[in-house]
């Protein structure tokens, strides 16, 4: 049966009737009857985490499908309707990767790790021909790759031209690429690049701001995993760099913004299911409620290809008592979410 929403639909601010039809909406009353399930409040076009990584038991480094099933089930029961994976130790099962109750999903394969780093950890795919082996990830899923543009932050990063060249070969595919940045150097190189997304972006130069804004780089700077962190981090002389680069992070957050770059809200944490944590955080560091809030929904569907609440668009519908963009503890409390064009909530 057909579903019948009402309220106040975001970002546009205006109050409508919507329908589902199947896994489309429309804002044209369709014949056949059709139940009302949400009546006055706001709808938002399903929430969206761009940066999460389920699959792993604890601090194993093995893909468990169990695992995995839980943890996207705790995105979608928290209203999360839309998942990116920049990076992941397994393939989505396909048994859940179009099932009726299970969150889009943007895949970009394993973190992907030059051999020339100081470093590598158990988690990374390590190569000596990151152009050929990148461009094979986006091709194999959803058009994303995930390197890693440094990984130890006191040492030397992947160095600029290759990332450049990263860049060209998956473009000229039709992809993009994210890149893990954690420290200055490694964060300047990938807006020099002109990657798609930095991800993280710790001691973040101002330099590089302009750069993401003239390239269109996007940054998802995983706010929540670095707060979570920040209370272990000794105070020691590695400890206070850390610190410093964190501090530099969250001023490059407005400052991004202000230059007309898009943040994107991303956990890169567990709890799984828990965005508005970090629409919390984007606010805190300065984003404008409104924005913050898009970086977790329309702004972050637009970013992976996904459509908002249009015509004919997908069935993925958030439903609050309260207007997030006024009071954004209120994404912690959907009083309705339709996924697929069916009720989880």
């Amino acid at each position: 049966m057909a579903l019948h929403l009402r309220g106040t639909v975001l970002p546009d601010g205006v109050v409508r009737d919507l329908w589902t039809l199947g896994d489309r909406i429309t804002f044209q009353r369709p014949a056949a009857p059709a139940a009302t399930v949400a009546d006055g409040g706001f709808l938002l076009p399903g929430l969206v985490d761009v940066h999460t990584h389920p699959g792993a038991a604890g601090d194993s480094l093995v893909f468990d499908p169990d695992v995995f099933a839980e943890q996207i089930a705790a995105h979608r029961d928290a209203g999360t309707t839309a998942l990116r994976f920049p990076g992941l130790l397994g393939e989505v099962p396909a048994a859940l990767r179009d099932a009726p109750d299970s969150p889009r999903m943007i895949t970009a394969g394993r973190w992907l790790a030059w051999a020339g780093l100081s470093k590598s950890a158990g988690f990374h795919t390590v190569t000596d021909d990151l152009v050929a082996l990148a461009v094979a990830e986006a091709k194999a899923h959803d058009g994303w790759c995930k390197l890693l543009g440094d990984w130890d932050f006191e040492a030397a990063p992947v160095p600029c031209e290759l990332l450049r060249a990263v860049v060209d070969g998956v473009h000229a595919a039709g992809g993009r690429v994210a890149a893990h940045c954690q420290s200055a150097e490694g964060v300047l190189g990938a807006a020099r690049a002109g990657v798609d997304s930095i991800e993280h972006g710790m001691g973040m130069p101002e330099e590089s701001v302009g750069l993401m804004a003239a390239h269109g780089t996007s940054y998802v700077p995983t706010l929540t995993a670095f707060a979570r962190s920040a209370p272990r981090i000794k105070d020691n002389a590695r400890g206070r760099l850390w610190h410093e680069g964190h501090r530099t992070m969250i001023r490059r957050v407005r400052e991004a913004y202000d230059a007309g770059v898009t943040v994107l809200a991303g956990t890169d944490s567990a709890p799984f299911g828990n965005v508005a944590t970090e629409v919390e955080h984007l606010i805190a560091a300065g984003l404008p409620p409104e924005t913050a809030v898009g970086a977790a929904s329309w702004t972050a569907r637009t970013f992976l290809g996904l459509p908002t609440l249009t015509e004919g668009a997908l069935a993925d519908i958030t439903v609050y008592d309260a207007d997030p963009r006024l009071e954004p503890g209120t994404l912690r409390h959907p009083r309705r979410i339709v996924l697929r064009g069916r009720i989880v909530r």
